[in-house]
């Protein structure tokens, strides 16, 4: 593996270029490694937690959401950004975002990954969790900006919503693969 150092980009100055709910665009100058100075602009975002939930009948808990940036909506699995509250506890962001994006609580959660899913043009981190034993015992608290209808499935039309691409969120895809990868 190459030595960091020898890639590594020196940041001579950075700030804030743009400031929205949820997200920044922050501007950095920098010089890379010939020495050429540039501008690099990347979107900073806090990290955030998806969750694969199976009620106790293993069925997969998902949620369809208007997502405007593709103009539609999207089928998925509840997500959202860690609070700074939860940011030593990932375990408690997960069931928080279960919760209030779907109303089911989980008997148990089990880490997935942790990935960078875009890590070329925003900070992103995303952990991953399978939550089981997962029952509609909460209520609903949707953020003011969030349409959601809530759903339970199959697991495995999931998956072939996955393998035929008829399912797009990446971070379902994620979760959907790993828990291949690691449990069946």
């Amino acid at each position: 593996m190459t030595d960091d150092e020898e890639l590594a980009w020196r940041v001579e100055s950075s700030h804030v270029a743009y400031e929205c709910p949820g997200f920044d665009v922050v501007h950095d100058e920098v010089t890379l490694p010939d020495g050429t100075r540039t501008d690099y602009d990347y979107v900073d975002e806090p990290p955030a937690v998806v969750v694969l939930p199976f009620t106790p009948g293993g069925d997969v808990v998902v949620i369809d959401e208007w997502r405007q940036a593709v103009g539609r909506v999207n089928r998925g699995l509840p997500a959202g950004s860690v609070e700074p509250e939860d940011a030593d506890d990932l375990e408690r962001a997960a069931a928080r975002e279960l919760a209030e994006e779907t109303g089911y609580e989980a008997d148990s959660f089990e880490r997935l990954t942790t990935v960078e899913p875009t890590n070329g043009i925003a900070n992103s981190v995303h952990h991953h969790f399978l939550a089981t034993g997962c029952e509609p015992t909460a209520e609903r608290d949707l953020d003011h900006n969030e349409s959601i209808a809530v759903e339970t499935v199959p697991y495995d039309d999931l998956l072939a919503d996955v393998v035929d691409e008829g399912l797009r969120d990446g971070r379902t895809v994620t979760a959907v693969l790993w828990y291949e990868l690691l449990h069946r």
